[in-house]
């Protein structure tokens, strides 16, 4: 028997044995009442260990070992220090809101707040955008990338997208949240343990010597050149965490999924501690160690590196627990994406009472179709990581600011918002593609300060509202 059908025997024993897990672990849940908590919200039954798994596995994927590796540089890790303070925001101060308002969608609780079913959908239109036409396309590719560079296989990018997406559309068809929760958690313990034996590995490839690599890509201190300059983790680096972790669906649909609050913190604080201790070198010192053996190779470093330092039965169960992440983060993402468009779309504007099931299904097959189309677009990308993080502040801020404003005042107009989101949007969108004055870390705090300041102008002068302050969060 050959290495290669070796290393593709164990990928497929590997990917194999955690199907058969998540579905022994969910053919028994018992359905909740209402469809839309049981297919979204996985009936309110997930304990803090699936919290836990699902949020650390939903976010780590192939875009973030692929491209922050891709950098060959440590100071991405900034984006995962600051994560840990964004998941503490959503423990202890979102996830308690969200709770009282009894929120299947992180936009419903806009509703409740604007008493406007218009600020909901707006929103939840936003976030569909940025699923559909960044998160989507540049999952499938980096995902099929890794593939491509650690097995050497002639398979073009397309097939293996297409592969990716058809298996990740049916954990999210079939199983909703609670499958998708569950296999997350089994492929987040294969993926940690084995992405930290990839460290050790590479680390021995270099007998643990730095010698040669430029300084600026082992510091932690970021020039006005860099990928992230220094002062910008005083201005929007926290404001891009709280955003992600607090009011992005895809992360926050699994805190709201467990049957009480305090259970629900228990997992976002054991989340964030993997995320302090073991993924900040995870996702540089591979792709450190790639640029003193082979120099800037770009994307491809994480995946050649990986195939270089691990025996090749070992490589075909990373493969396997790669696949596994790219899978469990696409499937997340469907699951949320549809989530957002039945709750907040369909029912409040075509029918009240659809079947969930049949529904998802048939957007999840448009929204699948759409992000694979995009895929040869995100190929021509210097970086997968920082082309997401620039073309994703075109949404994020006015959306973080939407959800600000509405949880520090009270007596805010909904029209008045949605005019500073639009503005807000514009103004970025110069600011990235016209004019760049800034930094676009930099920019996006920019754009949140205008779109709170315009969103409070307009309620005042044009709707004649004044807003006071609450007293408490909602």
């Amino acid at each position: 028997m050959s290495l290669q059908t070796i290393q593709v025997a164990v990928f497929f024993l590997f990917t194999a044995a955690i199907a058969l897990a998540t579905y022994l672990k969910c053919r028994g849940a018992r359905a909740a009442v209402d469809s839309n908590k049981e297919y979204f919200l996985a009936g309110g039954g997930l304990s803090w260990v699936f919290v836990a798994g699902s949020i650390t596995l939903t976010n780590l994927s192939t875009d973030q070992l692929v491209g922050m590796n891709g950098n060959q540089m440590a100071l991405l890790a900034w984006w995962e220090f600051a994560a840990v303070c964004g998941l503490i925001i959503l423990a202890k101060v979102f996830l308690p809101v969200y709770y009282r308002n009894n929120c299947t969608t992180t936009t419903e609780l806009l509703e409740k707040r604007y008493n406007n079913k218009h600020i909901r959908a707006t929103i939840s239109i936003m976030f569909l955008l940025g699923n559909i036409f960044i998160f989507i396309p540049t999952i499938l590719y980096g995902g099929s990338l890794f593939m491509q560079s650690m097995f050497g296989v002639d398979l073009h990018i397309m097939v293996l997208s297409v592969a990716f997406a058809v298996v990740g559309a049916c954990y999210a068809v079939f199983g909703g949240l609670r499958a998708v929760a569950i296999s997350d958690t089994y492929s987040g313990v294969m993926l940690l343990g084995m992405g930290v034996l990839v460290v050790v590995l590479a680390l021995i490839a270099i007998d643990f010597d730095f010698s040669g690599i430029p300084t600026e890509r082992l510091t932690l201190i970021g020039d006005n050149n860099s990928p992230i300059p220094w002062h910008t983790l005083l201005t929007g680096m926290i404001f891009i965490q709280i955003f992600y972790w607090s009011t992005n669906q895809t992360i926050t649909q699994r805190a709201m999924a467990s049957p009480t609050i305090k259970e629900a913190q228990k997992g976002v604080l054991a989340a964030a501690a993997i995320r302090f201790v073991i993924i900040p070198p995870m996702i540089v010192l591979p792709g450190i160690v790639s640029y003193k053996l082979y120099g800037d190779v770009g994307d491809a470093a994480y995946g050649r590196i990986v195939g270089d330092v691990l025996p090749v039965w070992l490589s075909g169960a990373f493969a396997a627990a790669i696949a596994a992440a790219v899978l469990t983060t696409f499937n997340s993402i469907l699951n949320s994406s549809t989530a957002l468009y039945v709750c907040d779309i369909h029912e409040k504007y075509i029918s009240a009472e659809p079947n969930v099931k049949v529904l998802s299904a048939w957007v999840t097959g448009v929204f699948v179709i759409v992000g694979l189309a995009l895929v040869p677009l995100y190929a021509q990308a210097d970086s997968i990581i920082n082309t997401v993080q620039q073309l994703y502040g075109l949404l994020s801020m006015p959306i973080l600011s939407t959800f600000l404003v509405g949880l520090l005042f009270n007596n805010v107009d909904a029209r008045a918002m949605i005019f500073a989101v639009i503005s807000g949007t514009t103004l970025y969108a110069i600011f990235s593609f016209a004019w760049s004055p800034f930094h676009y870390i930099h920019s996006m705090f920019l754009t949140l300060i205008f779109c709170m300041v315009v969103a409070l102008a307009a309620n005042k002068f044009v709707f004649g509202r004044k807003a006071s302050f609450v007293d408490k969060l909602a």
